[in-house]
Formats: C-alpha cells, sequence, structure tokens
C-alpha cells in the first residue's frame, strides 16, 4: 500500500457540525418512537389504537396516548430530522422551528379537552408535559449547538485534546 494511501486511511474526518448531529440524532430518536407507537406490548392497549381523536385509548410506554396519525408524524418528523441533518442550516431550522412547533402543541394540549374530537392527534397530560420539554429542549439546543463542522485529523484532535500545539 502507498504512504499516501496509508496517511489518507488513517485520518479520521469529521464531517458533521454539532448542530447537524444534534439533528440526525432528535430525527433518529423521533423514528424510533414512530416505530415503537406499532409495536404490541411496548404501546399497551394496541387493540384500541385507532386512526386519530380521543377515541385512541392506546399508549406508548403505557404513559402517552397514540394513534395512528399520532405515530405516523412521529415518523415524518424523523424523517425530517434526519434529512435536514445534511446542513447545518437546514438543521439549526429544523430544531428552531420544532422547538416552536412542539411548544405550540403544548399550549394546544392544554387549552383543549382530552375527550373533545377536536384533541385529535390524540394528547394526554404525560404528552402536553413531554411536549414542553422537547420544545424548550429542541429551542435550545438549536440556539446554542455550533453550525461550524470541525474537520482534522485524528493526530490533530488528539494534540487538541491533550492541550498540545494544533499545526
Amino acid at each position: 500500500m502507498s504512504s499516501t494511501r496509508a496517511s489518507t486511511s488513517s485520518r479520521l474526518s469529521v464531517q458533521r457540525s454539532p448542530v447537524q448531529l444534534t439533528s440526525l440524532l432528535v430525527g433518529i430518536a423521533f423514528l424510533v418512537v414512530g416505530v415503537l407507537g406499532f409495536v404490541p406490548g411496548i404501546t399497551t392497549d394496541y387493540g384500541q389504537l385507532s386512526w386519530a381523536g380521543p377515541d385512541s385509548h392506546a399508549h406508548l410506554l403505557g404513559v402517552f396516548q397514540v394513534s395512528v396519525l399520532h405515530n405516523v408524524l412521529h415518523l415524518l418528523f424523523g424523517v425530517a430530522g434526519v434529512v435536514l441533518s445534511r446542513g447545518a442550516n437546514a438543521a439549526k431550522a429544523y430544531l428552531l422551528l420544532g422547538g416552536v412547533a412542539y411548544l405550540g402543541l403544548w399550549v394546544y394540549g392544554l387549552v383543549v379537552a382530552q375527550d373533545v374530537q377536536a384533541n385529535f392527534v390524540p394528547l394526554n397530560t404525560a404528552d402536553d408535559w413531554l411536549h414542553l420539554g422537547l420544545g424548550a429542549g429542541m429551542l435550545l439546543l438549536g440556539l446554542l449547538m455550533p453550525r461550524r463542522s470541525s474537520t482534522g485529523t485524528a493526530e490533530t484532535y488528539a494534540r487538541s485534546t491533550a492541550g498540545g500545539d494544533v499545526q
């Protein structure tokens, strides 16, 4: 093997910025939650899972009220996070707009009664509190995660974390 090939293969290349990695991880988490919403046992009362509305009495992990629509929305939101993680600006927008959307969903859950057809997602009190945490968390991550990518070799990374001079 040539020395050029050997030095190239020994490089550790970091190509995603922190905000992109965060968007990717959030997207994957939503994909997992969306899939789990369709798994009997993980979703209790699975036989009572309906398309939408307050008549769906299935609960993810026995706590969070879900419906087919609710699970599909998680899947779509997850796909968006994965796709938008490809660019730093898009990843940041995903986290910020997703955070705003989840805070809006939190407010919606607080003002809409749980047993009315307007509760079409459906949402229960546990969902409401989770949406508050997700919304605030996504907003903070979108604001705090750097968009700048850092690329370097494993050697420069090791020196920079060991306190040595980086050339």
